[in-house]
Formats: C-alpha cells, sequence, structure tokens
C-alpha cells in the first residue's frame, strides 16, 4: 500500500520506532529477545503486521485502526479461554489497539494443493462450531471487550441507518447501487425485520461470529487449526459465518455454488448444532443466516471504511453496496 502521507497510525515518521520500542519491552518481559531485523510484511488502511524473529522462530505484531481496536483485548479472552485453537498472546496495548502474539503457523491455504485438501474444511468446521457453542455463555463479555453487536434484534435498525448513508452506498455511480437498487432495498426493510425475527425464532443461540472466516485466517501449526484475525467480529447469529466461509471454500476449489461439496461441508458445520434444533430446521435457518450475513457483512465493511481517509476510503468503497446488491440477488427467491 503506498504512503499518501495521510494519517493512518503506522504513516507517521515516528511510529515504527515506538512500535519497536513497545515490542522490545513486551518480549523482555516474556524472557524472549529480538533475533534481528523487524519487518512489515503486512499493510492495509485498517491493520498493519510485523514480523519479528526471536530465537525460537517468529512472533508477530498487529496494529489496528480505532474502529477494529477491540481486536487485542479480544484475541487475548479468546485465547484465554481456548488456547487449543487460538493465537497465544503475549502482550496487548489496549489503548493503542497493539497486539503481541506467537506464530500460528501456516495459513490454511498453504496447505490446499489440490481438490483432497478440502478435508482440512471438514475437520476444523466442528471445531470451529463447538467455539461458538461455548461463547454463546458469554454474550456479556464479548460485547464488553468490544466485538461488534449484530444481534438479530439490532439488525433492522442498523439496516435502516446503513441505507440513511447514501453517501457509502455511492448511488448510480460505479460501483454503487442505482437508484432502483436502492429504492428495492427500502421496499424491503419490512421483510428484512421479519428475516431477523424468523430467524430468531429457531433455538440457535446469538454467539461469537468471525464474519470473514476464510483460509488466509486459519492457521496450520503442529497439526491444530488456529482461528485468527478477529478484528470484525461479531456477536451475532452463529450461521453468518457460512456466509463467508462457503463462498471463499467454492473460490477456492473452484466449485458451483450449489456443489454437493459444499452441502456436505455445511452439514458437517450443522451437526454440533443438533443438540438445539432438528436437522430440517437447521437447514432453514442456515439458508436464512446466509442471506442476512450478506447484510452483516456490509454492515462490517462500512464500520471499517467509513473513518478511512481518502483515497483509501475510495478505494474500498464498493465493498458495502457490492454485499447489499448480493443480498439484493437472493430476494428475487422468495
Amino acid at each position: 500500500m503506498p504512503d499518501h502521507g495521510l494519517q493512518l497510525p503506522w504513516t507517521r515518521p515516528d511510529w515504527l520506532d515506538q512500535a519497536s520500542a513497545w515490542i522490545h519491552a513486551g518480549l523482555e518481559r516474556q524472557g524472549i529477545s529480538v533475533g534481528g531485523q523487524i519487518e512489515q510484511p503486512h499493510l492495509r488502511p485498517w491493520s498493519t503486521v510485523l514480523r519479528v524473529p526471536v530465537p525460537d522462530g517468529v512472533v508477530y505484531f498487529k496494529a489496528t485502526t480505532p474502529a477494529l481496536a477491540h481486536e487485542p483485548a479480544l484475541t487475548q479472552a479468546l485465547w484465554r479461554w481456548r488456547p487449543d485453537c487460538m493465537p497465544e498472546v503475549l502482550a496487548v496495548d489496549l489503548e493503542r489497539g497493539w497486539i503481541l502474539m506467537r506464530d500460528a503457523g501456516a495459513m490454511l491455504r498453504s496447505h490446499i494443493h489440490s481438490a483432497q485438501d478440502i478435508r482440512h474444511w471438514r475437520r476444523l468446521l466442528p471445531l470451529y462450531a463447538e467455539v461458538q457453542i461455548e461463547m454463546a455463555g458469554r454474550l456479556d463479555e464479548l460485547l464488553a471487550l468490544g466485538a461488534l453487536d449484530r444481534r438479530l434484534a439490532t439488525l433492522p435498525a442498523q439496516f435502516d441507518r446503513l441505507l440513511e448513508d447514501t453517501e457509502a452506498l455511492r448511488l448510480d455511480l460505479p460501483d454503487g447501487l442505482t437508484s432502483e437498487e436502492y429504492q428495492r432495498l427500502r421496499q424491503l426493510a419490512p421483510r428484512f425485520t421479519a428475516m431477523c425475527q424468523e430467524l430468531a425464532a429457531y433455538g440457535i443461540p446469538e454467539t461469537l461470529h468471525h464474519d470473514d472466516f476464510h483460509d488466509g485466517n486459519v492457521f496450520v501449526r503442529d497439526g491444530r487449526y488456529i482461528f485468527s484475525d478477529w478484528g470484525e467480529s461479531c456477536v451475532a447469529h452463529p450461521f453468518f459465518t457460512l456466509t463467508v466461509a462457503l463462498r471463499s471454500i467454492a473460490w477456492r476449489f473452484e466449485l458451483a455454488e450449489n456443489a454437493s461439496e459444499l452441502a456436505r461441508l455445511r452439514d458437517v458445520y450443522l451437526e454440533p448444532w443438533l443438540r438445539y434444533e432438528s436437522r430440517e430446521n437447521l437447514l432453514a435457518a442456515a439458508t436464512l443466516a446466509q442471506r442476512l450475513g450478506m447484510v452483516c457483512r456490509a454492515l462490517t465493511w462500512h464500520h471499517v471504511v467509513s473513518p478511512l481517509p481518502q483515497p483509501f476510503k475510495a478505494e474500498h468503497a464498493g465493498a458495502v453496496p457490492g454485499w447489499l446488491q448480493e443480498f439484493l440477488n437472493t430476494q428475487s427467491s422468495f
């Protein structure tokens, strides 16, 4: 990402020195020394990552914009609750949105070389579902830590507020909504509310939802799957996860939307939830949640992109109307 001289935190001349000093101090408290030059392999408008060599490997530092500054506290809590499948946290600075973590291993996508490697998803989806089921008992804690609130009861009002931000919707602009699409969304507001109520009527608890669950945010280390990058996560309906996860799997393995492999993965994910509902009801809820999850994704992009300075805001402005268009495209099936 080019440096446009704008005031993202990591564009300031003194930022890297401050971050490096904090990293050194945090590692010293753990009895770990920095073993070489700190590198910056990942740079986005909303976060950056530094790679820190240490005697037994590497550790990683991550900084976020204020919109996602809850990620360190949330990640730290998740590691404390589920150290088997969460990044190990070495230090956090909650005020600045900084976190220092041990190496979580290799991205899952680096383990995907053929169609047979879809087996990784068959193994990890039940684990992820069990984490969600456990986190359903920690809603108040998750919200207190700053997880975004996308509970079904709150979504209709959030949907209405999103439609009021016509600048973010880019009406009749490239990569934006057309006026006709915008009017359809306005008219669908009562239907959207009804969909939320219909999904809530199933006996499936709301819980932690990752909202960007794909093979770049799952890592593999010593035979374990590590779920990372929780900055965009929400307290929401758990099945919203299927919206991004199944689409990303379809893209990676070049599968059609109705491929039997995707249906099997959906069923593998749903199996732990049989303690709450019948298979028939779970399938109906999953279909509904995948549609509503598109609006959840639009809301998350709006939360992330809206505070960005230009030109970064413009570079990513199409994500919000894009997800709303995806939601519109699902309504023809009703």
